[in-house]
């Protein structure tokens, strides 16, 4: 493994590929979901692992179908992901994020009308 100075991880670190957008959280056990939004994916998908993996639900909103349905009843779907632009700043990449997710919450209400 290679060792690399503070200064260079932190400078891969700011050059990095930010990929943000909405994604759901979904119980199989009962087929309940949660529709959320982030700046970056990678960061959920690792978040939600760890909660599995020590058995610790991520949000008070979810306990219930925790501790009904286990840990590993939960699963994680990208709805659709943006990457961040060179030249965007990091307020522009969250507006845009929110506009997304506005656009599926729409979506799944519609959707939920429809039934």
């Amino acid at each position: 493994m290679e060792n690399f100075s503070k200064k260079e991880i932190k400078e891969q670190y700011k050059n990095r590929i930010v990929i943000g957008g909405v994604y759901c959280i979904k119980c199989n056990g009962n087929g309940r979901t949660w529709i959320k939004s982030t700046k970056d994916i990678t960061g959920q998908i690792n978040k939600l692992n760890f909660f599995v993996s020590t058995n610790s639900c991520p949000e008070p909103g979810m306990y219930s179908e925790w501790n009904q349905y286990g840990a590993n009843s939960f699963s994680f779907t990208i709805l659709e992901e943006i990457k961040k632009g060179e030249t965007q700043t990091d307020r522009e990449f969250a507006e845009d994020i929110c506009v997304l997710y506005d656009m599926w919450m729409e979506k799944q209400q519609q959707e939920s009308v429809e039934i």
